[in-house]
């Protein structure tokens, strides 16, 4: 199976799922403790959640395999993103819940972590890196969406309840600030946001991809979305789908979205399309 599944759209955006992917090769779940097989803190049923991308023309990529075999939203070296805070690693060891994924002297060594390197980190993130230049050579200008999703409450983490909706933008170096307050307007005046809570730059501020692409001084903007999954879904296993909960915050996502691209596209480097995609 691929590492990823990418379709690419017609528009200056691109959604990133980096922890939607549930499969576990049989050479990895053998190592595992069974409480890999519940996959608690998989990014559940975000395809669904952003079912509007193919209407409005964004190009996707979303991982195929768990976040317990690699996470694709931390740097290669493994280096703490949050220094002084307690966060999971690149093969991650334990669950959000510090319940330990390997037994006992079973984590895995230094040939493991870059056999799944480059095995399934590499592979992602090139095909980031690739569809990201070709908007840059097409349109001058990129937005990367990083979409997310996580229990409104992991106590390992943070105190109390998650805000719904957590926007990150590496305090505003991954994106130029005027795009972040441009989503800031759209959330306060849409209607449908009045019913969600929102921060930017929390308790995330975007992981590596956010930090890793946004490069503002070279009209790649990128944005990190960390959505409570009580918003959408419920949070205990078997992890259910919420259609009505989700049918009331997908608008207010396509205005956010839209929101980047029309942003994306009053840049002043932002170029037409020749071949007359739409845009």
């Amino acid at each position: 199976m691929p590492a990823f599944h990418f379709k690419q759209g017609s528009i200056p955006l691109l959604v990133s799922m980096p922890h939607v992917g549930v499969a576990i090769p049989d050479e990895v779940l053998s190592q595992l403790n069974p409480v890999a097989q519940i996959k608690a803190d998989t990014d559940w049923h975000l395809p669904s959640l952003y079912n509007m991308l193919d209407e409005i023309g964004a190009s996707r990529i979303h991982a195929e395999y768990s976040r317990y075999v690699i996470d694709l939203n931390r740097p290669s070296d493994d280096v703490n993103l949050y220094p002084g805070q307690d966060t999971t690693g690149l093969c991650p060891i334990d669950t959000f819940a510090k319940e330990p994924l390997y037994p006992a002297c079973g984590n895995p060594n230094a040939t493991e972590v870059q056999r799944r390197v480059e095995e399934y980190w590499s592979p992602y993130h090139q095909q980031l890196q690739n569809e990201l230049q070709r908007m840059l050579d097409e349109y001058g200008v990129a937005v990367l969406w990083d979409a997310h999703s996580i229990a409104s409450e992991v106590p390992r983490f943070f105190a109390g309840r998650l805000p719904d909706l957590n926007f990150g933008t590496a305090d505003q170096k991954s994106c130029d600030p005027a795009l972040q307050e441009a989503l800031a307007q759209c959330l306060a005046t849409s209607a449908q946001a009045s019913s969600y809570s929102h921060v930017f730059n929390g308790r995330f501020k975007g992981g590596h991809i956010t930090r890793h692409y946004g490069q503002p001084q070279r009209q790649i903007h990128a944005v990190q979305l960390e959505m409570s999954q009580c918003v959408y879904m419920n949070e205990t296993a078997p992890f259910a789908y919420r259609e009505d909960l989700a049918a009331q915050v997908q608008p207010l996502l396509r205005e956010l979205l839209q929101t980047c691209v029309s942003w994306a596209q009053k840049n002043s480097a932002y170029k037409a399309p020749k071949t007359g995609a739409a845009s």
